[in-house]
């Protein structure tokens, strides 16, 4: 489709998958300064920079503190000590160690100060972090790893409550302490504060090159961790695929080439770093070293006396740690800068799928789902491609059971996610009872609508809260609430046949583990569609949520089906012909677009291609069948309760 002829209600698509997400060091040319990267936190931040300034003051504190003891040891060698007065030398000391305890305890009032709002900065980052991957739609998630995303909702931000406590306090503090301590080197004598002034100016220009060299290692670093992170989260939750194929060490090489770039990349990031502590190590012992040769020759020509040159070196002592601290301050604020890049290439990330400006509603709800020449292709579809659906024209009537056929890779699944605005269609309209769905908002759309998915995800929940959960009207501890809410939930297990919950170690309460993975295929099955059951919607969809029952289990939940659609609107993605009995009518899906629409007997009777597509799903089904009988019988046909994992 050229764009001239692209539809007027053409929306944004998912992005083509990439092996590394957006913000990588492909795109590290046009990365913002430091500083504005780092600002990018400033709005999560503001409430927190009260107390980080206070923070901040009682760190500048503590360094003045710090300065005014050299003036003091000045004072007593060149006074008492030199004039032999020892009784004055008690004092002086005393004063010393008031010095040093007032500085220990604006420390701690620093530390006192930041480290509490840091971590609410942090559990404000990671919430909007998550409710905006809860935002963003199914596309998105379609091309990022979710081992990228975990690193940068836990190491990443972990590292900004980190610097934001520490590395910001401490950089600013310590560059303020510098300057400070440059202005009393001075006072004691002009040219050994020149002298050290001018061997610090290394340190600069070697910190600006080091800024350049280690942002790119840095962000190499934290996207790898990222991929590795992906790469075991895939092989935990496939393990039995590894395992019964004995792939298992072809898993670890693959996972060993990833540590050994990621290990190749830290090696190169931890001599960048050794390269600055070089300089920092050794241009203050250079200067330490010169300073005391012009010292001893200015004390001996009369120039200074010992007191102002022992507090030139306790002031230089002071500064040492700060000037050595540049070095690893840098090195957490380039990392930091990193993660704050990585956290905004996903809140930066255009939602496409959203509420409307000016949401309409529906005043009296039927289920009249409407589908008006629509469009729809991913972004990583080769030009000059047609869409995947390529102009689909179908009416389901208020209460009607529509079953949708076609071979695969028709887009029948991907019609259905287009209902509930998984995706948006990239031209034409899908309305409901009237209203164009991206008019409504995606709370209200998805009460109406509901879905069953082939791929049943259950949560690491109780089975009472994986069935309940399109009903947040029934969350309470109200008797009314809880006797509505198990109500709802008895019937919509009776419906799907999952009556094997009320038989589970806790019954209904029974924590279903991570996925669902302690119930068998056909249990998972069956949760979920009691889950779309229970929504009461106007309009359920179903892609397919029956495809890991026997038949026997099948015919039953067909059976209680065939009551809750009586009164419901229903969109069923048939791969069996079994379930193409449920419909009153049946869609025909063909390149793209629906070619037929009529009874099972009809099209049967008048539609070649369609009685190809029965009878290929006739070969699937005997096939299942075989399987069944050679296995003898699957989990979804054993006795209640004893399909789960021992």
């Amino acid at each position: 489709m050229s764009a001239a002829e692209a539809p007027v209600n053409q929306a944004p698509v998912s992005p083509a998958p990439q092996t590394r997400p957006p913000g990588s060091a492909a795109t590290s040319d046009r990365r913002p300064s430091t500083f504005r990267s780092l600002a990018r936190i400033y709005p999560f931040a503001r409430p927190a920079m009260p107390r980080i300034y206070l923070g901040m003051v009682a760190a500048i504190g503590a360094s003045i503190v710090a300065l005014l003891i050299p003036i003091v040891l000045q004072g007593l060698v060149d006074g008492p000590m030199g004039h032999g007065d020892p009784a004055q030398v008690v004092p002086s000391a005393l004063l010393v160690l008031i010095l040093g305890a007032a500085e220990a305890v604006l420390i701690s009032l620093r530390r006192w100060f930041v480290l509490t709002p840091a971590t609410k900065v942090e559990a404000d980052l990671r919430n909007a972090f998550y409710a905006k991957l809860q935002a963003l739609p199914v596309s998105f998630h379609d091309g990022w790893p979710s081992g990228q995303l975990l690193s940068r909702a836990v190491s990443d931000l972990n590292l900004i409550r980190r610097w934001l406590s520490f590395g910001f306090v401490l950089l600013f503090v310590n560059i303020l302490t510098i300057m400070i301590g440059f202005v009393v080197l001075i006072t004691w004598n002009w040219l050994l504060a020149v002298i050290f002034m001018a061997c610090s100016v290394p340190l600069w220009v070697y910190g600006y090159v080091f800024e350049s060299r280690y942002s790119v290692i840095a962000r190499r670093s934290q996207d790898q961790a990222g991929d590795l992170a992906t790469s075991v989260e895939e092989s935990v939750h496939g393990i039995r695929v590894l395992k019964a194929f004995g792939r298992g060490r072809h898993a670890l090489r693959n996972f060993e080439r990833q540590a050994e770039d990621l290990r190749g990349t830290e090696i190169a990031k931890a001599k960048a770093i050794a390269g600055i502590w070089l300089w920092l190590l050794l241009v203050p012992d250079v200067a330490f070293a010169i300073c005391l040769v012009v010292g001893v020759w200015l004390v001996s020509t009369g120039s200074l006396t010992a007191g102002q040159l022992l507090a030139f070196f306790a002031t230089a002592t002071v500064l040492r740690f700060p000037i050595e601290s540049i070095g690893f301050l840098l090195s957490m604020t380039f990392d930091t800068r990193t993660a704050a890049d990585r956290f905004f290439d996903v809140m930066n990330t255009p939602n496409t799928i959203r509420d409307p400006e000016h949401p309409k509603t529906i005043a009296d709800p039927r289920g009249r789902l409407v589908f008006r020449d629509v469009h729809f292709r991913y972004a990583d579809t080769p030009e000059g491609h047609p869409d995947l659906l390529n102009g689909v024209d179908l009416e389901l009537r208020p209460g009607e059971t529509m079953a949708l056929v076609g071979l695969t890779g028709s887009g029948k699944s991907t019609l259905t996610a287009l209902t509930t605005r998984l995706y948006d269609v990239t031209g034409g309209s899908i309305t409901l009872d009237g209203v164009d769905i991206r008019d409504l908002t995606l709370s209200e759309l998805r009460t109406h609508v509901a879905m069953a998915f082939e791929d049943a995800t259950l949560f690491s929940a109780s089975v009472r809260d994986n069935v309940l959960l399109g009903r947040p009207d029934l969350v309470g501890d109200d008797p009314d609430a809880v006797a509505k809410a198990d109500a709802v939930l008895a019937e919509a297990l009776d419906v799907a046949q999952a009556g094997f919950a009320y038989d589970l170690p806790d019954g209904v309460d029974t924590r279903v583990g991570e996925e669902g993975l302690s119930l068998s295929g056909g249990q998972r099955q069956r949760i979920a569609l009691a889950r779309a059951v229970a929504a009461s919607p106007e309009v359920l969809v179903l892609d397919d949520p029956l495809s890991a029952l026997d038949t026997t289990t099948e015919v039953l939940v067909e059976s209680a089906l065939r009551r809750v659609l009586a009164a419901t609107t229903a969109l069923v993605v048939a791969h069996r012909p079994s379930t193409v009995t449920l419909a009153d009518r049946v869609a025909l899906l063909e390149d793209g677009r629906v070619t037929a629409v009529g009874t099972h007997s009809e099209l049967l009777a008048g539609n070649d291609h369609y009685r190809f597509v029965i009878s290929s799903l006739e070969d699937d089904e005997q096939g299942e069948r075989d399987a069944t009988a050679f296995s003898g019988g699957t989990a979804a046909s054993e006795p209640r309760g004893e399909g789960r994992r021992s």
